[in-house]
């Protein structure tokens, strides 16, 4: 049993077909849901399209280098699961998992199906994660999550306060301020990453480095790389890098982390010069990473030659407070990251903070279970599309040992 039709769910069923291993895929909703339902019209993904496969599958278009949009997705997704005849079974909503002699029984409101084995694939990004701090903004501003935002026209005039300044932070900030709002970001940790390096995609140098199949066991603290934020990137045409500095030039204003809000007036930390330092240091010693690679791989000839960006800047006085009673702030979008959600998961595998427990996508203490799509569930790349395949076939492999055992 594969719990969820995405891109990782139909990634593993391709593998366990080609073991000929009997499954069943529950989606919830179509294909591809998350994607038809929970994007904004203008998001693009964030991989070029050269790195878009799957099992079986590889990209062949004729703009390798774009960046599909979510309507391609969607078609990229639901071709796939055609083209491999996978076992789908949609509008089919989870509504228990529970363990059972020799395996689980999975209850869904057309009945219960019974299984030796059991892949949660149901997504990192089932929920928006909200912070306590929003229950004290004020009645009169609306607050939206990334999964309620769709396009400017629906926020109401004035201006809007975007808290988070990930990939899907800053991208929120730059096209609502192109609509004509007045907007402040708020910043708290993130990850800065040019677009392009040395003249190619900075994700072709994460690929080509080894970077992103480093894998959960070689890495120090894995809980914390596991909670890292998405790195500020976005896909475009024009190929264009989205950094603090350049939206700062174009006129929005960058504060703090929102740390509290007291009598409607929010209240940033007064660290960000620090929080810039320290992406920018982190994003040196990647470049730093890429350059030894590109000496001792022979790479250096193919590529242009070294070089560094700009420091990210910071306000000579960012504001501390903000006043958001007083009409300045009409909206607040919350792009403070994603949860997945298992409450339909009757089983004793979660922490304290309601995340699996897992080591590499193999479920502790629940023998047959297993997890895929997961943040850097087996490796740096594992929530992208593409890096679906390499931990399928490692979960299938593990799977298969399982059943015969």
């Amino acid at each position: 049993m594969v719990v969820g039709g995405g891109h990782a769910g139909l990634a593993i069923s391709r593998v366990l077909t080609e073991h000929s291993i009997d499954h069943v895929v529950i989606e919830r909703g179509e294909v591809a849901n998350s994607w038809r339902r929970e994007r904004w019209d203008s998001l693009r993904l964030l991989t070029p399209n050269w790195l878009s496969r799957l099992p079986g599958h590889r990209y062949r278009g004729a703009h390798p280098d774009d960046f599909m949009t979510v309507a391609e997705v969607v078609e990229l997704i639901s071709g796939y699961a055609a083209a491999s005849a996978a076992p789908v079974r949609v509008r089919t909503p989870v509504t228990s998992v529970r363990r059972a002699d020799h395996g689980y029984h999975v209850t869904t409101p057309s009945g219960e199906i019974r299984c030796r084995s059991v892949v949660l694939a149901s997504g990192a990004a089932n929920s928006a994660h909200v912070p306590d701090v929003r229950r004290a903004v004020p009645e009169r501003v609306e607050c939206l999550t990334t999964f309620d935002y769709r396009n400017p026209d629906r926020l109401p005039p004035g201006g809007v306060l975007v808290v988070g300044a990930s990939a899907t932070g800053v991208q929120l900030a730059d096209e609502i301020h192109r609509s004509g709002r007045p907007v402040i970001l708020s910043v708290g940790e993130h990850v800065r990453l040019p677009r392009s390096y040395r003249g190619r995609d900075v994700l072709w140098w994460m690929e080509a480095s080894g970077v992103w199949n480093q894998r959960y066991d070689e890495i120090d603290d894995l809980e914390r790389a596991r909670r890292l934020p998405s790195p500020q990137l976005v896909g475009t045409p024009e190929r264009t890098t989205l950094d603090l500095n350049v939206l700062r030039a174009s006129g929005i204003e960058l504060v703090g982390r929102l740390a509290a809000i007291r009598d409607g007036r929010g209240l940033f930390s007064g660290g960000l010069a620090n929080q810039f330092a320290l992406a920018d240091l982190k994003m040196e010693r990647l470049l730093d990473t890429f350059d030894e690679w590109a000496r001792n791989d022979g790479a250096g000839a193919e590529v242009a030659a070294p070089e560094r960006f700009e420091p990210t800047r910071a306000p000579p006085s960012p504001r501390l407070s903000l006043d958001l009673r007083s009409g300045e702030i009409r909206s607040v979008v919350w792009a403070t990251g994603y949860r997945p959600q298992y409450g339909w998961l009757d089983v004793p595998v979660l922490d304290r903070r309601g995340q699996l427990r897992h080591e590499g996508g193999v479920v502790v203490d629940a023998p047959g279970m297993y997890a895929i799509g997961l943040p850097l569930l087996r490796r740096r790349k594992s929530t992208f599309i593409h890096g679906a395949e390499d931990d399928a076939r490692d979960l299938a492999a593990h799977l298969v040992r399982y059943l015969a055992g």
